[in-house]
């Protein structure tokens, strides 16, 4: 084990299921939450938290506190997805929950980092790493998945001037198109299809290995405050994902907004 902890959000399937497991790889402690937790990542700890609870959230860093005494990592990814988001529909004819990712996605992503700032601050060094998509910057999903999206890239530029000169960086990554279990099930039953998807697809564990470079770069406070395409990470850093595939960066999509250098507080 490193010492090192973190919080991964919404770790109960998909992305934050894989970036807990791979820091767990890399000898993370993780904390892991979600509305449902099946297995805590190895070494790790699964809590039950609902990010629609402010004070279930304010409970989970007093547990982080009390039995770790620090926080080096927090990984903003819980949010609401519905299985009607990818319909092609206008948004005004879609069920107004899909409304849910900007409290609990965009929201929720403030209230985490607003408990987890006291904690990486005391530590002199920490990391906040939200992740994104592509559907930041381009019409993906309808505009309440694309405000979500734009709104934690932002969140990260504006965090960034907050924490300046404390050793805590921000950073949001765009991923790409997941290979998560539960679309490797979708097409267990075309391995052709299923291997066209892997050629542009990444798997969820990814992510947390460019997460974990992201907190060991000697750089760390230049990322601050960026918006980065996960596979342009990879690159920096001499990632592949498995069976050393490199996933490509869907740059044609859109590319991250350079945020503004002035500050007015």
């Amino acid at each position: 084990m490193t010492g090192r902890i973190a919080v991964v959000t919404g770790a109960s399937r998909g992305a934050g299921l894989g970036i807990a497991a791979a820091l767990s790889a890399r000898g993370w402690r993780v904390y892991a939450t979600g509305r449902t937790i099946v297995d805590a990542p190895a070494g790790g700890v699964a809590i039950r938290v609902d990010h629609a609870d402010d004070e279930a959230v304010a409970g989970l860093f007093a547990r982080v506190r009390a039995e770790e005494g620090r926080l080096d990592l927090l990984v903003n990814n819980a949010a609401v997805i519905s299985d009607e988001l990818v319909s092609p529909k206008p948004f005004w004819e879609k069920s107004i929950g899909l409304a849910d990712v900007l409290d609990v996605g965009l929201r929720s992503s403030y209230v985490a980092s607003w408990y987890a700032a006291p904690l990486l601050v005391e530590g002199g060094r920490g990391l906040i790493a939200f992740t994104s998509s592509p559907g930041s910057a381009c019409y993906m999903h309808g505009p309440a998945y694309g405000a979500q999206k734009a709104g934690v890239d932002k969140m990260a530029a504006d965090m960034a001037v907050d924490f300046g000169g404390t050793g805590v960086a921000t950073v949001s990554i765009w991923m790409g198109i997941l290979l998560t279990e539960r679309l490797r099930g979708a097409l267990a039953g075309n391995p052709e299809a299923l291997a066209k998807t892997a050629e542009h697809a990444e798997t969820p564990q990814f992510t947390g290995y460019l997460i974990d470079a992201v907190y060991a770069d000697a750089e760390l406070a230049e990322l601050s405050g960026q918006t980065f395409i996960g596979a342009e990470l990879a690159e920096r850093y001499g990632i592949t994902d498995e069976d050393g595939r490199r996933p490509p960066s869907h740059r044609h999509l859109g590319v991250p907004r350079e945020p503004s250098a002035v500050v007015i507080r």
